[in-house]
């Protein structure tokens, strides 16, 4: 009886290792399971969000030439901040090629920034457009440096520049007026 479990364990194992040619969705050939595994980290590359201090993203809000930075202040876990991602990455889509500038300043807790930010990144294709910032690091001053009026006291928040003029607006912004307030710097 033991032969005959032992027998079966390992024909199973060794039928579910077997390595064999099999179509994949895209048309390529994947020879075993080890070729779809190292197709893994090519996805999750795509997360390339670094953290920077409250003094570095103080000065990328300071930039002062004719880019307009468009900055939004969101976290993972807030629900106005989510929707309204799809409007600003229809604008992103809309200006491509003009010197406008998104940035999504992510402020998860860290513990969260390997988990939740990293798959709402890697959903929303964002990589390059997030900035994680450590809450724990922001103290008053940072906000009344930066901002006329956001205090730090809720999100989302976005900060448009160009050149001397600036805006703010605090809460959820429709794509109506994401798109009036950037027609307003690009006229």
């Amino acid at each position: 009886m033991k032969k005959i479990i032992l027998s079966t364990l390992i024909l199973t194992a060794l039928y579910s290792c077997k390595k064999e040619a099999s179509k994949t969705e895209e048309g390529t050939v994947a020879t075993d399971s080890a070729a779809i595994t190292q197709n893994t980290p090519v996805q999750t590359a795509a997360y390339i969000p670094k953290e920077l201090s409250p003094e570095n993203v103080g000065q990328h809000l300071a930039k002062n030439n004719d880019t307009l930075y468009v900055t939004n202040f969101f976290a993972t876990w807030c629900g106005p901040c989510i929707r309204e991602i799809p409007s600003f990455k229809n604008k992103m889509q809309e200006l491509k090629d003009k010197p406008v500038k998104f940035t999504f300043v992510n402020l998860d807790d860290r513990a969260d920034w390997d988990t939740a930010v990293k798959d709402f990144v890697a959903e929303h294709n964002l990589g390059s457009n997030v900035i994680l910032l450590d809450g724990q690091k922001l103290d008053p001053s940072f906000f009344s440096k930066n901002f006329k009026q956001w205090d730090g006291g809720s999100i989302p928040f976005t900060f448009m520049r160009k050149g001397d003029k600036t805006d703010e607006f605090l809460g959820m912004m429709t794509e109506e007026a994401l798109n009036s307030k950037i027609d307003a710097f690009l006229k």
